[in-house]
């Protein structure tokens, strides 16, 4: 099966593993995943990730709950999709949740989060919210 859009596709295997209770989500790696994983882990809203496989690689990501096994995700939102695109200048970099979540975008520097990047005054593609 051919995904038309990977990452939409990744962030709903985290929130199906989420809602089934299960420990980890698996997916097919690559390396714009990997580094969406880094950041969600740096943010603590994973436990950990980690490739596995030889030619076809996957990436596994373990998830993090809270007490009385609550997700610590509490929602994850595909921002732009291969269809439409969503670009925003360093001004214009939107807080989730007054701060309480975290956008991922994709800039020229690399992927980063919302605060990164309006540190490092770039702009770029939005390419999801945790929150």
């Amino acid at each position: 099966m051919s995904c038309t859009d990977p990452i939409s596709d990744m962030l709903t295997r985290i929130r199906n593993a989420h809602m089934a209770g299960h420990e980890a989500a698996d997916m097919p790696h690559s390396r714009f995943k990997g580094e969406v994983a880094r950041i969600l882990k740096k943010e603590g809203y994973i436990v950990n990730y980690r490739v596995e496989g030889g030619q076809s690689k996957t990436l596994r990501i373990y998830l993090k709950y809270a007490e009385e096994n609550e997700p610590v995700i509490r929602g994850l939102k595909r921002q732009s999709r291969p269809g439409w695109r969503r670009y925003v200048s360093a001004n214009d970099i939107p807080r989730v949740f007054g701060g309480m979540g975290v956008a991922i975008l994709s800039t020229s520097k690399g992927v980063m989060t919302d605060a990164e990047a309006r540190r490092n005054k770039v702009g770029g593609e939005l390419i999801c919210t945790v929150w």
